[in-house]
């Protein structure tokens, strides 16, 4: 096996993995970049959580090469597991006990120094907004809380690589945004985080690179900018006072289209950027035709995701991993 060096957190080649008949994984590569944060994004059953659950050892390939901070999957599980921390798509907290009492509870688990850990414990608590509650039992915690206090747990010992497997599912915006910030800072104190995430917005503010899952295959990788670049330009639309405005509009700008619920024009705009605005501007100007508004819709990843990304994944079976 070739050697990775400290620039990679994590270095996976040709993995594999099926469940019965099901092919969940067909030979994916990935090189995650140490101290960055990394997207892998897909349609349900495309392969996301059993990547996650392959590289954090929950569960074994069929074939393929995996290293994790440097070391071999296969014959080195326990420093791989030293090495890392994992926050999966569902709290995994103690219910009965109190937010400080499941901190304490891992912290012991984890064999920390005492005096270390009640500094960190106290340090997570505030950084997660949870002081108020850490006296409280979780089953007075809000679903957001619970999630917040599962991230903090697997941030108790500082794990060089951080696996979050759709984190900030069913968190309310703020909680979202507050979730958003420790991972930032969390990655500029030089760990590495790998994320999954149906959340493409969450993608587009935190990952450095995406990667791109459809039916057990990587489709596409790169920044979210590279992404956006691989669909073309964005789209001039306009809008208009009544029907017949439209329909003159929609004679001069020639491959437009109409929306006549909402009385919208539509262009698309080439590498040109501004030179293709002007000229639409001018062909309405030169037929009379006055529009109410414009503007101009860029790529985002949402249409990275529809362009790249099949029914493959909601067609196949009834495992959804």
């Amino acid at each position: 096996m070739p050697e990775t060096d400290s620039a990679t957190a994590v270095w996976v080649r040709g993995l594999r993995k099926s469940y019965g008949t099901k092919e969940v994984l067909a030979g994916l590569d990935l090189d995650v970049p140490t101290g960055s944060v990394f997207a892998l994004l897909g349609p349900n059953g495309a392969g996301k959580t059993t990547t996650v659950h392959i590289c954090s050892t929950l569960v074994q390939a069929d074939d393929g090469q995996v290293r994790i901070a440097g070391h071999d999957l296969k014959k080195e599980p326990n420093a791989v597991r030293s090495a890392i921390g994992l926050t999966g798509q569902f709290a995994a907290v103690d219910k009965l006990l109190t937010g400080e009492e499941n901190l304490r509870l891992i912290a012991n688990l984890r064999h920390l120094d005492r005096t270390a850990a009640r500094r960190r414990i106290a340090d997570l608590l505030e950084l997660f907004e949870l002081g108020d509650a850490a006296k409280k039992p979780l089953h007075t915690y809000s679903g957001g809380m619970r999630r917040k206090l599962d991230l903090a747990l697997t941030l108790l010992d500082e794990p060089q690589i951080i696996f979050l497997d759709e984190p900030t599912t069913g968190l309310d915006p703020r909680s979202r945004q507050t979730m958003w910030d420790i991972v930032r800072d969390v990655v500029a104190h030089g760990t590495t985080v790998f994320l999954t995430t149906q959340y493409l917005e969450e993608a587009d503010r935190l990952a450095d690179r995406i990667a791109v899952l459809d039916g057990g295959k990587l489709v596409a990788q790169g920044t979210s900018e590279q992404l956006k670049a691989r669909i073309g330009g964005g789209r001039i639309e306009l809008r208009f006072a009544d029907a017949v405005t439209l329909d003159a509009a929609a004679r001069v700008v020639p491959g437009s289209t109409r929306e006549e619920e909402t009385l919208t024009l539509s262009a698309a705009m080439d590498a040109a950027g501004t030179r293709s605005i002007r000229a639409v501007l001018d062909q309405l100007d030169h037929a009379r035709v006055e529009p109410l508004a414009l503007s101009v819709q860029t790529p985002n990843l949402d249409d990275v995701f529809l362009a790249l990304t099949g029914a493959t994944s909601e067609k196949e079976g009834s495992v959804t991993r």
